[in-house]
């Protein structure tokens, strides 16, 4: 077979290019979204952020960068060598699959699978191989229970994630990523699946290990979770596998819920406006994953697990059924739709009061403020 000969049904050539525009892309995509947390959290915060590197600390994110690339590579005398040097490519691989296979434009990807929700769901799995593999090897024990509590937190709300997702699947009636988006030219499915939305969204911060679930990167209980003992470029690839996933499940989101490239002007714009609308969704939905990690407190672990099988993955079984029971008998879309925003707004209700809700630890420390001290 020479260079430019197909390679089922897409040349050598193609897939080449198509893969080093996704390899540029992801790298200045993580650079800037570095810089880009860490303005809009300062100004939640009411701070200036990065401001000296290049004007208004644009080019931080890029010394950043240089630092790790030159910066000593470590390795804990008690690790397993194989174990710890393997586990960041690992970590990273499967992340880097998942943006080979998204949509970012009709017919404008590396590959497009005619089950790309699918082989989403099968790599996301292999993620926390990686993850086990830097806690285990590491010979650190804040690493060994970074990489527990991960691994535990990731197998758990992959459940509720995969449940919504099939919901939208059996409204798409396809596991076809770039038909899914096809499908959504005059209303996208988060206005008739708002509640898989939010189950989506909420389990999408889990896996990420986002706040208010990053507990197994807690640096004031485990000293920086599984990956504790990294330095240099190893660490540098665990920051750009989180990074990477992150603008890469903001865009799979876009492309599921909000219609991806197609919503709402259709497919008869060209492929550079199709790209910008993607850019712009998936742009929208990482800002709220700032918002959030600006505004909401960590939780507990027992928390965490708690609200995933005692909530999240009833709601989604729930949810699952719902939508069954409307495809089988035909009924409306628009009573689904009245039904999961019923849903979602109790849901989201529910999480508002019980963030609110002071606990007894603080009633008490607010009785003891009250209370005047007398020689």
């Amino acid at each position: 077979m020479s260079f430019g000969d197909p390679f089922f049904g897409i040349s050598w050539l193609d897939i080449i290019i198509r893969t080093l525009i996704v390899v540029i892309a992801m790298t200045v995509v993580v650079i800037y979204l570095t810089y880009g947390e860490r303005k809009v959290v300062a100004r939640f915060q009411m701070r200036l952020g990065p401001t000296r590197t290049g004007p208004a600390g644009l080019l931080q994110g890029i010394a950043d960068a240089l630092k790790l690339v030159v910066k000593e590579d470590l390795r804990p005398r008690n690790a397993d060598r194989w174990v710890f040097e393997f586990a960041p490519y690992a970590t990273f691989v499967p992340v880097f699959l998942v943006l080979l296979t998204l949509p970012f434009a009709e017919n404008w990807g590396v590959r497009n699978l005619a089950l790309g929700m699918f082989f989403v769901f099968a790599v996301l799995g292999l993620n926390i191989v990686g993850v086990l593999m830097a806690g285990f090897g590491s010979g650190n024990k804040y690493a060994l229970l970074g990489g527990v509590r991960a691994a535990a937190q990731m197998i758990s709300y992959e459940i509720p994630l995969v449940v919504a997702l099939l919901t939208v699947a059996m409204l798409a009636g396809t596991l076809d990523l770039n038909l899914i988006a096809s499908l959504q030219g005059d209303r996208p499915f988060i206005l008739v699946q708002p509640l898989a939305f939010v189950i989506f969204f909420i389990a999408l911060l889990s896996e990420l290990h986002r706040a208010p679930f990053d507990i197994p990167v807690a640096e004031s209980e485990i000293v920086g979770g599984y990956f504790v003992e990294y330095s240099g470029i190893r660490w540098s690839m665990f920051q750009l596998a989180e990074y990477a996933a992150l603008w890469g499940f903001s865009i799979f989101g876009s492309v599921i819920f909000l219609g991806g490239w197609n919503f709402p002007f259709g497919s008869e714009i060209g492929v550079g406006l199709q790209l910008a609308l993607t850019l712009i969704k998936s742009t929208l939905m990482i800002l709220l994953i700032f918002w959030v990690r600006a505004t909401m407190p960590r939780l507990r672990m027992d928390q965490l697990m708690s609200f995933c099988w005692k909530v999240l993955i009833e709601i989604s079984f729930v949810l699952l059924l719902i939508t069954g029971f409307f495809l089988y008998y035909s009924w409306p879309q628009e009573i689904l739709a009245l039904v999961n925003w019923g849903g979602a707004l109790l849901l989201l209700t529910v999480i508002f009061i019980r963030t609110r809700r002071k606990s007894e630890a603080e009633d008490l420390v607010g009785t003891y403020k009250n209370i005047e001290v007398t020689e």
